[in-house]
């Protein structure tokens, strides 16, 4: 689903993004750790087609996605660190909102659906400054269902979540996976990422230090390896 070769991100004199390279298969998820400053951020929003990289190719689902990121676009969900939903409006309301911009069928079969898969349907009617942190997050996926996205793009989506909606989170993740989703996670929770990714990547100081199947790593092991590399940030073995 996605092939990235060196890519890299300057903004002006200073370099955000240092020659990443990576490759994901359809139906995997890829748990992206490191530091503040790190370019998570920045590499996810080259992935979403929101900026073009300095140099380097991007290649999603076979598409150019530097020369053609309209053509990309249809196939992403992106779920940003904030909740970005509008306090005064119901859930219901989001939605039909989010769907009506991007040209969709805002039908109410269509929004009760979305709602009913993220556990929402309850409250469609309720207005959204009255929601946790975890309901807005939910909030947001709705949309991504909605959208129908292939590639789904999430940006610390269990900061301000207790467990439980964390756990929510991750099953989200294994059920968009099991449908033939692919996923690419930044976050600062290594414990979290371990419960759904495929593979781990670490990045530090711009540069992807690590890039391992999942599997290989307990999460004491992973525990050391980013302690090690987002201090030295030299590449892994």
């Amino acid at each position: 689903m996605i092939a990235a070769q060196d890519l890299r991100k300057a903004y002006g004199p200073t370099l955000v993004l240092d020659g990443v390279s990576l490759a994901l298969p359809r139906g995997q998820c890829l748990a992206l750790l490191g530091p503040n400053g790190a370019g998570k951020t920045t590499l996810l929003r080259l992935l979403a087609t929101l900026q073009r990289p300095t140099s380097g190719a991007l290649v999603i689902d076979g598409v150019d996605a530097v020369r053609e990121p309209d053509r990309v676009r249809p196939l992403l969900g992106v779920v940003a660190h904030g909740s970005y939903v509008y306090e005064d409006l119901t859930a219901r309301e989001n939605l039909r909102f989010w769907e009506t911009l991007r040209g969709g069928d805002p039908s109410p079969a269509r929004l009760s659906a979305a709602l009913g898969q993220v556990e929402l349907d309850a409250v469609a009617g309720e207005r959204v400054r009255t929601f946790s942190a975890g309901m807005k997050r939910r909030l947001g996926l709705a949309r991504v269902l909605l959208a129908q996205a292939r590639l789904l793009l999430l940006d610390e989506p269990f900061t301000g979540l207790d467990r439980r909606g964390q756990k929510w989170v991750n099953e989200f993740l294994l059920s968009f996976k099991a449908g033939g989703g692919t996923a690419v996670v930044a976050t600062h929770s290594l414990g979290g990422s371990l419960a759904v990714a495929d593979r781990v990547g670490i990045l530090a100081q711009g540069r992807l230090v690590l890039d391992r199947p999942a599997v290989e790593l307990s999460p004491e092991a992973l525990h050391r390896l980013y302690e090690s590399l987002t201090e030295s940030a030299e590449p892994a073995p």
